[in-house]
């Protein structure tokens, strides 16, 4: 069934990392350290809409189209990290380790 899509994905990844495998080192981390960042973030608010979900969900007086809705967000948004995290997992592939991050200070 994806047969198709995927030869057109593994296409993708192999020009992916040929661009990648073209940059300098330093501009490979910065890559890899904005990507981990942003999977961080990702992770933080997509753990927000499910907490909201599962609350929603143990509530009676929930509408089944408020409920419906935060799945539906929820289930695009982990689609979105993979999409993320499969881009983060070929730069640190390309890079050849995983770069330090210090933590994200919000407060």
């Amino acid at each position: 069934m994806n047969d198709g899509n995927s030869s057109d994905t593994n296409d993708q990844i192999t020009k992916r990392r040929s661009c990648l495998g073209s940059m300098e080192k330093s501009e490979l981390e910065a890559l890899a350290i904005a990507a981990i960042r942003e999977h961080r973030r990702l992770i933080v608010a997509d753990e927000a809409v499910y907490e909201e979900w599962t609350r929603a969900s143990s509530d009676p007086a929930m509408s089944s189209t408020v409920l419906e809705s935060l799945q539906r967000e929820y289930t695009a948004r982990q689609e979105k990290s993979a999409a993320q995290q499969e881009e983060l997992s070929e730069i640190i592939d390309v890079l050849g380790y995983v770069p330090d991050v210090a933590p994200d200070v919000d407060k």
